[in-house]
């Protein structure tokens, strides 16, 4: 497995974190990642998390929600006491977190970002995130997550 590591299991390993890795097939033509991550694995879209890269007040800060939500930019800047949140540029996603967009995962990013965890994540036992490229999501319980990352809750996700 060494092989397929990325940095987002390195760190959960090293933390002895529990989680479970699960692989998929990436459709290159699909129109939504997390869409096309959950229908492959069989998952629940609202227990499937895509990590978004934004910038608030001109600070990146990332928000994970539901792929069957969309981002509230402004309820995230909110959550981290700003005024203004806008979706970053790809490549400016790329470069702080070390990820491919499609891959980014809350974990093990290069640059330590403040992240927001919609608080729907609290209701479940476990949660999927991206593992830190396309085709492979981790399986986690959400407060690992949370102490992982330094994440906070909060209510961003627009359903």
């Amino acid at each position: 497995m060494a092989s397929k590591g990325t940095p987002a299991t390195a760190l959960l390993t090293r933390a002895k974190i529990v989680f479970t890795p699960h692989t998929y097939e990436v459709d290159p033509r699909a129109a939504s990642y997390g869409e096309a991550a959950a229908a492959a694995l069989g998952v629940d879209p609202s227990r499937l998390f895509k990590t978004l890269v934004t910038t608030v007040d001109g600070q990146l800060t990332v928000g994970v929600v539901p792929v069957s939500a969309s981002l509230d930019l402004k309820a995230l800047a909110a959550a981290v006491s700003g005024k203004r949140a806008a979706m970053a540029e790809p490549a400016a996603a790329e470069r702080a977190t070390g990820y491919v967009t499609g891959g980014i995962s809350p974990v093990g990013q290069r640059s330590r970002l403040p992240i927001v965890i919609d608080e729907s994540a609290s209701q479940l036992a476990t949660m999927y995130v991206s593992g830190g490229r396309r085709g492979l999501q981790i399986e986690l319980a959400p407060a690992d997550l949370v102490q992982v990352t330094g994440a906070t809750l909060a209510p961003i996700a627009a359903h």
